[in-house]
């Protein structure tokens, strides 16, 4: 709770602005923050990398309405670059539009190799960087739901996971007993060498929270929820000041 009052303090004011910023169609809303990034003087340290999960001839799971997991990934990733960009952050996509990013390969399992190759690479040869890998959940059983963040094994990334996973459940899943857990076996996870987190926002097998994810709403909720634990994160990593 102490991380919550002090999110509150520190964001609440610039939550409402950009709520209210974040309306109309999506090149309304790039340029309008765009201009608004560029004309705030606030240097930051670090480069935030968004990870849209899946793209392309891979668009992960499927939501029980047939809404493909990655175009999802993508809204959420937009989102959480403008509202970064606004907060004076500079951030590097790894897609913006529905795409794979492989480099090679014929068939589907060579394209997907490549492109998580390529996702590692284009992580690592950005200096003092933090990933942030946007997916969605999925589960035979409909009755399950909530955000669930996973963390790579390199230094900062359980604390971060930490304090999304509590603030998440603090503000957007009340009552989940979610807790985050190391990304064993997540290929990207396992090859980076910062500070990295994956979000599963949310089950798109259970019907009610996958019709919030469909939201502008809710989509805005939990990217205020990630990019002011991410901000709290480059602050304390790089002695910055508050936003």
């Amino acid at each position: 709770m102490d991380f919550l009052r002090r999110f509150l303090r520190r964001y609440f004011p610039m939550y409402l602005l950009v709520v209210a910023l974040f309306v109309g169609s999506a090149a309304v809303i790039d340029r309008t923050v765009t201009a608004l990034a560029e004309a705030l003087p606030v240097p930051r340290t670090g480069t935030v990398i968004i990870d849209p999960g899946h793209g392309g001839e891979d668009g992960g799971a499927v939501s029980c309405t047939g809404v493909q997991e990655s175009a999802l990934n993508l809204e959420i990733s937009l989102r959480l670059r403008d509202l970064l960009n606004f907060m004076g952050y500079e951030t590097k996509m790894i897609r913006t539009t529905d795409t794979a990013v492989y480099t090679q390969g014929t068939t589907i399992s060579e394209k997907k190799v490549s492109d998580l190759k390529h996702r590692v690479e284009l992580v690592n040869e950005t200096p003092e960087a933090l990933l942030l890998s946007i997916h969605q959940n999925q589960f035979s059983d409909g009755k399950y739901s909530g955000a669930q963040v996973f963390y790579a094994p390199t230094a900062g990334s359980q604390a971060l996971a930490e304090r999304v996973q509590a603030l998440l459940i603090d503000t957007v899943n009340p009552g989940s007993r979610r807790a985050c857990k190391p990304a064993d076996g997540v290929y990207l996870m396992q090859h980076v060498g910062c500070t990295g987190i994956l979000v599963e926002c949310g089950f798109l097998s259970n019907a009610q929270e996958e019709a919030k994810l469909r939201t502008a709403e809710y989509q805005k909720e939990l990217c205020c929820v990630i990019a002011c634990a991410a901000a709290e994160y480059m602050a304390a990593a790089y002695g910055q000041g508050q936003v």
